[in-house]
């Protein structure tokens, strides 16, 4: 009986992990090794079709870009709006705005970036609100997102613009956190606003920093619904998420290929995931 009574609290737990979670890994790490039909084994195939692929390679080049500028952006400009709000009265007017686009989907939040860069989306439309400002001020309008290689830094904004709300309330959290006696003692000791925020807040909430940072990688490394709804992968603007999602559902139902996208991304974010939930627990005083 004392072995049951854990079971029967820990179970019902374990049955919906392993629907939703654990069988799925398995069925996808299962069809990856598998051809187009889903039925003749290949071995790691499709793994060496995927490293040999130029749109692949081109899919890993952007999600280079995007991870090298979106947590760093988000991570800096939410901790910059914390420090900055966090003293004055309006800091809760302030922060409540900067969150609110991360109330918005993805989807709603690049319907809203289309209109701003390109009312159509089509890529050769110029008539959106920012070329608009533009060519008030007498410039020349351009095709923001279908540009290659620079169309991943206007569909980025748009990321940098939803987390980083996410970011400046943690960091906020933190910033709360440190000792009103370490700041007073620093401005007693002839210290500057600079090297107060530099030397005393930022290895004070380093390790709140490290999971804002993590959190926000794994988050592009799956982003998916921003270039769909943008370029829908157009003018190399394709990341690992949207190519998974062609091969599965537009490549003619080449569901070996796709899942072999999926685990390559799964085998990205684990080590992530590890080093996250360590800094987390070093962070609440856990091991």
């Amino acid at each position: 009986q004392g072995l049951v009574r854990p079971w029967l609290f820990v179970g019902p737990a374990m049955i919906i992990l392993t629907i939703y979670l654990i069988y799925p890994v398995v069925e996808t790490l299962r069809l990856s090794f598998l051809d187009r039909s889903g039925i003749n084994f290949v071995g790691l195939a499709n793994y060496q079709w995927a490293f040999g692929d130029r749109e692949f390679r081109n899919s890993i080049l952007n999600n280079i870009i995007w991870l090298a500028v979106v947590p760093a952006a988000c991570t800096f400009l939410g901790l910059i709006i914390a420090v900055l709000t966090d003293k004055i009265w309006w800091g809760t007017i302030a922060k409540s705005l900067i969150f609110l686009p991360l109330a918005i989907s993805f989807v709603g939040a690049s319907v809203i970036w289309k209109f701003i860069y390109e009312y159509r989306g089509d890529g050769q439309t110029q008539i959106g609100i920012l070329n608009a400002i533009i060519q008030h001020f007498g410039g020349q309008p351009q095709v923001w997102i279908s540009l290659p290689f620079w169309n991943n830094f206007f569909l980025m904004i748009i990321l940098i613009w939803i987390q980083t709300g996410f970011a400046m309330v943690i960091l906020s959290s933190a910033l709360r956190g440190i000792p009103e006696e370490t700041l007073e003692a620093a401005v007693i000791d002839g210290a500057n606003p600079f090297q107060i925020f530099w030397k005393i807040m930022v290895p004070q909430i380093w390790g709140t920093i490290a999971v804002v940072w993590t959190t926000i990688t794994i988050l592009v490394l799956k982003v998916f619904d921003i270039v769909l709804t943008m370029t829908n992968g157009q003018w190399n603007s394709q990341v690992l998420a949207n190519l998974m999602f062609d091969w599965m559902f537009r490549g003619g139902g080449d569901f070996g290929r796709g899942a072999t996208i999926a685990i390559i991304i799964m085998i990205a974010v684990i080590p992530i995931m590890v080093w996250n939930i360590r800094q987390a627990n070093k962070e609440t005083g856990g091991h």
